[in-house]
């Protein structure tokens, strides 16, 4: 998803790390590094340990392909890998989300073709989530291998909340329209929402979007066709959205609480809210900060639920499908050779599948569900499983699948919809006047 550094540093969170392990950048070795590949990713606990001990485990095994790591914090990565690939000094191997930023280095070439090295490694593809590729692929070629964990955005609920009222989780639209007054008449706000910080709000969007018109309709916005935000299931997602607005669906100054802040997730834990729609990472900052909310089994977890008589499939999803891996254009023949033999050899091997596990994380690989069994949140690890592995379509976090520019006025524009500023035609209008940019 977007900016905010603790969903980039999620796992580091979900471990009950602090956020000031996500330490600034170290390392020296750079794209001009002689000897071997290069391999730049984000550092902070304990995801860089599992990100660095993947290649520690190659090298050893394969002495003769040296790769050299350097670690950034997320903000500074984000200037830093961009301006190093659009100067041809990018690294080897370049970590990131796909989507918006990888069709940009697509479009300039400055990213590696790996449809044909899939096509002969097929048993690498075929273990992996089939949902995890669309964000890798750009005109039908795949440009990145998917790497680490799947992150699909979850509906969250207070188990004792509900049970205080003699409700039940919402289960349709309807059903989440009809228990906003009686939550806000026990004094319990229906939803908490760190809506300062935007991309909480986009979650409701891409949701509403996919339950009403199936996935086209965005695939159409993120393909360029003109006026695609115009499409009549857009504009009603964008107007259910501020009818619950108007509700008062979300906590009283849900605009100026930040996701960052974790304020969202405690008005859960604490009762203050009956539901939050939030990735998956939340489950482990939930188990960390909330005391015994979730060892008690309070927390219940499900997907967002349909919207009647709407196009889209029920078991559909939104997030983040994976994390990335390309390789430079500008790279030489040995140091792609390199990098290829580490994708076939060292990432996701059986010890970091079980490292990531071991963060409360899935790994984007398929028949790891004897290994999540085991874990003692083994209930919710299955249901992102299952939800990750089944979803007919797991749409990549709207932010990331557009390019920089157009994603930024996203972010504006679901920031004035929430605070009902704009109508949705409105909204329409000025998100249209940026498509394919």
């Amino acid at each position: 998803m977007a900016t905010p550094i603790s969903r980039r540093t999620v796992l580091g969170l979900a471990a009950g790390l602090p956020l000031s392990m996500a330490l600034a950048s170290c390392g020296t070795s750079g794209p001009g590094t002689s000897g071997g590949a290069t391999y730049w990713y984000l550092n902070g606990q304990p995801q860089e340990g599992i990100r660095t001990g993947a290649v520690d485990r190659f090298t050893k095994a394969n002495p003769d392909e040296k790769i050299s790591p350097t670690t950034f914090q997320n903000d500074a990565y984000k200037t830093k890998i961009k301006t190093a690939i659009g100067a041809g000094q990018a690294p080897t191997i370049i970590w990131g989300w796909g989507g918006g930023s990888l069709r940009t280095y697509v479009k300039a070439g400055q990213v590696e073709d790996l449809t044909s090295w899939f096509d002969q490694n097929s048993k690498i593809k075929d273990r992996l989530f089939p949902t995890s590729f669309p964000a890798a692929t750009v005109d039908g070629k795949i440009y990145a291998l998917p790497c680490e964990t799947v992150q699909p955005i979850v509906m969250y609920y207070n188990k004792k909340v509900f049970d205080s009222v003699g409700a039940r989780p919402p289960q349709t639209w309807g059903e989440v329209m009809d228990l906003v007054p009686k939550l806000n008449a026990k004094g319990i706000a229906p939803f908490s929402l760190g809506g300062q910080s935007r991309w909480t709000n986009m979650m409701w969007l891409e949701f509403l979007f996919d339950r009403i018109g199936g996935p086209e309709v965005f695939q159409a916005v993120f393909d360029g066709q003109k006026d695609a935000w115009s499409n009549p299931a857009a504009i009603e997602a964008l107007t259910k959205v501020q009818d619950l607005v108007r509700a008062d669906g979300f906590i009283k100054g849900f605009s100026s609480i930040t996701a960052d802040s974790n304020a969202d997730q405690a008005l859960l834990y604490t009762g203050k809210a009956a539901m939050m729609l939030h990735g998956s990472w939340s489950y482990g900052i939930q188990q960390s900060q909330g005391g015994d909310f979730v060892s008690s089994g309070s927390l219940g977890f499900m997907n967002f639920p349909a919207v009647d008589g709407g196009k889209g499939d029920p078991s559909d999803t939104v997030g983040n499908p994976a994390q990335y891996l390309s390789i430079s254009s500008k790279a030489t023949d040995e140091q792609k050779k390199i990098a290829k033999d580490f994708f076939a050899k060292g990432v996701l091997d059986d010890e970091e599948i079980k490292q990531w596990i071991g963060t409360g994380g899935v790994p984007v690989v398929k028949g790891t569900q004897d290994l999540l069994a085991k874990d003692k949140n083994a209930d919710f690890l299955k249901f992102t499983y299952d939800l990750a592995n089944n979803a007919k379509v797991f749409a990549q976090s709207w932010d990331q699948a557009l390019s920089p520019t157009a994603a930024e006025t996203l972010l504006d524009n679901i920031a004035k919809l929430f605070q009902l500023s704009i109508t949705p035609q409105q909204f329409a209008t000025n998100l249209n006047a940026v498509i394919g940019q």
